[in-house]
């Protein structure tokens, strides 16, 4: 059973930077399909980011392309999400997933693990 638990989520100012984390344990292969979600008061959750655990493969949504970047530390079994050049949008509770792909990655899919989930506020 995967467990994920995600930190470094806080209030920056328009233009400030914050890198979440999100510790794995419990992987039982090398090919999960890994991912970031946001979800905004009112808003249904959206992928932002994803990465497959064994390519290392990368895909952004438009709305942070260019401003976030998803990577991961295999030997610490961690996903890192920095997040440059924030804007009043991107607040958000903000959740990291995990699945095995079986060959398949994408933000559409249906995540099995889930994070508890962390608080980003820009102001």
């Amino acid at each position: 059973h995967v467990q994920l638990v995600e930190s470094g989520g806080g209030s920056v100012q328009a233009g400030g930077s914050l890198r979440l984390s999100c510790a794995a344990s419990g992987y039982t292969r090398s090919d999960y399909c890994l991912g970031w979600f946001r979800q905004a008061p009112g808003n249904a959750r959206e992928g932002v980011a994803r990465m497959s655990r064994d390519s290392g493969s990368t895909y952004y949504v438009s709305s942070v392309k260019g401003r976030f970047t998803i990577s991961q530390d295999n030997a610490k079994n961690t996903l890192y999400l920095q997040m440059n050049s924030l804007k009043p949008e991107d607040t958000a509770m903000y959740y990291c997933a995990a699945t095995p792909s079986r060959g398949f990655c994408s933000l559409t899919g249906n995540f099995r693990y889930w994070s508890q989930g962390t608080q980003v506020t820009v102001s």
